[in-house]
């Protein structure tokens, strides 16, 4: 498996992998604009960094890293603060969870951002997300503040200290 930065050629593939992995908690029946902001690794690759697992040119998980802006569209979220890097749309095709996808996604994240000379890394999830809080919790993230929107909709927030 093989951990790099999205191609131009594999962004409908990667969107379509995002947005599968997200299908079953519940990203289908979320607004269209979610659905859309899920698939279109286009313009996060053009503001962002957007990693990809590779096997065989098979796209078998996406994630996003902010390291210096942040994506535009969904809640409105804070600026980063100085020497965060900030994870996004952590997604693993449902057929190859449990091989380590995820995590190595995760630890291609955190040494892109130490190379950035970024301080702590933090990221947003939602309780349904719980093999990946697993995860996030195995690597060093620990618990902060949930992030409350008005609306009542809820993140849960994770941070680790690069």
């Amino acid at each position: 498996m093989e951990i790099r930065e999205v191609r131009p050629e594999e962004h409908e593939e990667a969107g379509r992998v995002t947005r599968l992995a997200y299908a079953e908690f519940g990203a289908e029946g979320w607004s269209d604009d979610y659905a859309q902001r899920l698939a279109d690794i286009g313009a996060r690759a053009a503001r962002t960094t957007v990693l990809v697992a590779v096997e065989d040119d098979r796209v078998l998980g996406t994630v996003t890293l902010e390291l210096e802006l942040r994506l535009e569209g969904g809640h409105p979220r804070p600026p980063l603060r100085p020497g965060e890097a900030h994870v996004r749309m952590l997604g693993v095709a449902p057929d190859t969870r449990g091989r380590g996808v995820g995590r190595a996604l995760m630890e291609a994240c955190i040494a892109r951002a130490r190379e950035a000379g970024k301080t702590f890394l933090s990221l947003h999830t939602t309780e349904e997300m719980t093999a990946a809080m697993g995860m996030y919790a195995s690597i060093g993230f620990r618990r902060m503040p949930d992030l409350v929107y008005p609306n009542g909709f809820t993140l849960l927030a994770f941070e680790m200290e690069l």
